[in-house]
């Protein structure tokens, strides 16, 4: 039986209001979330276990940090290599959902970040852990367009930066499980391996739960997947991640010989990552236009550059900073900075649904989402004063800023989404997040990196986090020169 197309099923993109009796019900796009939701769970925590993992080696010089020199700036890079490899999928995961489905990319990614993170248990060496935790990012980097636009097709527009926020909860979520949870993992671990070997345990288990999820997915998805459709998909982008594979090792391998800096490293990646977005201008100028030169839409980018720096700075080095200002053990010290990630699960379907309440009224994504943005950039400020001006700062202080900081932080995150999905062409929509996130990784590529080095260099993360406000304001600024246009409220 031939499958149905993609995009088949789904409402009206900016249909009228329901009847009353159709309010509160619920509808085939609320299961839809509820599925996506599970999808971001597990591939961010996925992503985000691989900071808490390298704090415990550290803090125990065990592993391939034990006989670091700068093992901050290291595992750093580590993380900012998974980022690299996240970083170039963004764009062709996206154009490939326009051109193979949206669904069928989202199956394909979830499946291969499960068996990716599962392997990561089994290898040990820093080679090997790089190779492995580059190929997870590869896999992963294709479900945020795809789920974006899905999102965007199947969804009312009145509902639509809601059902962004709600599912990208799933991200806040994957965050926690993955900082509070990695000590529990690890605590497992010991029951069955050696203590050194722990840490090995936290992978197969979020793997496992990847894998679950996916296998949920392409069931339920079946009726919109095509055997041959989901091989050729997933060989177009084996090919891709094969060929960035072997280009993001290569300059690591290079930079690391060369006696070059891990901070270094992690910019020649960055130049990587630019160098495809002018080989997509060059080689699909004409058909990506309307997505890559549009004022609008490259501010946007640019400013997601500070989104996900801040988002990847506190998500990977979170416990250790709150370790080192509190000098407390691992186990508190995850529990208070779990309260950043945690604050998603309130921030982003409350951003969502009052960028749609908003919009309703009359007002635009852009004003909404500034006003998000300064108040994070002025929390984010007071985080940093309070960790220069107390000698040991408090747990509870440090978790009511970084909660209050992140709950307004990932409420402008699904109306920067929405606002996407309002400039760019519907039939570009894959294309748009995709590279909206490829030039945005840029700062996950590069935070855990530079404040590994800050750290460091400096003996504190106050330097660190200070760069981190500093990051958050410019991208304010950018979000200011977005003229955006009003959608009409329905």
């Amino acid at each position: 039986m031939k499958a149905v197309p993609d995009e088949a099923p789904g409402p009206v993109v900016g249909a009228g209001a329901e009847p009353e009796a159709e309010r509160g019900r619920l509808r085939p796009w609320h299961t839809l979330w509820f599925l996506l939701l599970l999808g971001w769970t597990v591939s961010a925590a996925d992503r985000a276990v691989t900071g808490p993992v390298v704090s415990w080696m550290i803090d125990n010089g065990v592993g391939f940090l034990a006989e670091a020199d700068n093992p901050h700036a290291l595992g750093g890079l580590i993380g900012g290599l998974f980022f690299a490899g996240y970083m170039l999928t963004q764009f062709p995961g996206g154009y490939l959902g326009d051109r193979y489905g949206h669904r069928t990319l989202i199956v394909v990614s979830l499946l291969w970040a499960g068996v990716a993170t599962i392997l990561t248990g089994f290898l040990g060496g820093l080679i090997a852990f790089i190779v492995v935790r580059v190929v997870t990012g590869l896999g992963e980097g294709a479900f945020y367009s795809n789920d974006r636009t899905l999102i965007t097709a199947a969804t009312p527009e009145r509902d639509r930066s809601l059902g962004m926020g709600v599912v990208i909860t799933g991200l806040a979520f994957g965050i926690t499980i993955a900082i509070v949870g990695t000590p529990h993992f690890i605590d497992v671990g010991k029951v069955f391996l050696p203590d050194v070997e722990a840490w090995r345990m936290a992978f197969w288990i979020l793997g496992a739960a990847t894998l679950l999820v996916g296998t949920a997915t392409t069931w339920y998805f079946r009726a919109h997947l095509q055997w041959r459709t989901v091989c050729r998909a997933t060989a177009h982008l084996g090919a891709y991640s094969l060929v960035s594979l072997v280009l993001i090792m290569a300059v690591y391998l290079i930079g690391d010989r060369s006696g070059l800096s891990d901070l270094w490293i992690a910019l020649l990646e960055v130049v990587l990552a630019a160098g495809l977005v002018l080989f997509a201008l060059t080689r699909k100028g004409e058909e990506l236009g309307p997505v890559l030169r549009n004022r609008d839409l490259f501010l946007i980018y640019l400013a997601n550059i500070a989104i996900l720096w801040n988002l990847w700075f506190f998500s990977f080095w979170s416990v250790s900073i709150v370790a080192g200002a509190a000098h407390s053990s691992f186990a508190s010290a995850a529990l208070t900075a779990g309260f950043n990630a945690g604050a998603g699960i309130l921030g982003f379907p409350a951003g969502g649904w009052l960028s749609d309440h908003g919009v309703r009224r009359g007002w635009s994504r852009k004003s909404i989402m500034l006003t998000f943005t300064g108040i994070q950039a002025l929390l984010t400020v007071a985080f940093a004063w309070y960790l220069s001006a107390t000698d040991r700062p408090s747990l509870w202080v440090m978790g009511v800023l970084l909660f209050f900081a992140s709950l307004f932080f990932n409420a402008l995150q699904p109306v920067g989404h929405a606002l996407t999905a309002d400039l760019a062409p519907p039939e570009l929509r894959g294309s748009a997040f995709g590279m909206q996130n490829l030039i945005g990784e840029t700062g996950a590529v590069l935070s855990p990196a530079v404040g590994g080095v800050l750290r460091d260099s400096t003996g504190s993360w106050t330097a660190a986090v200070w760069l981190d406000a500093a990051i958050v304001a410019v991208g304010f600024c950018l979000l200011v020169g977005v003229r955006g246009r009003r959608p009409t409220p329905t």
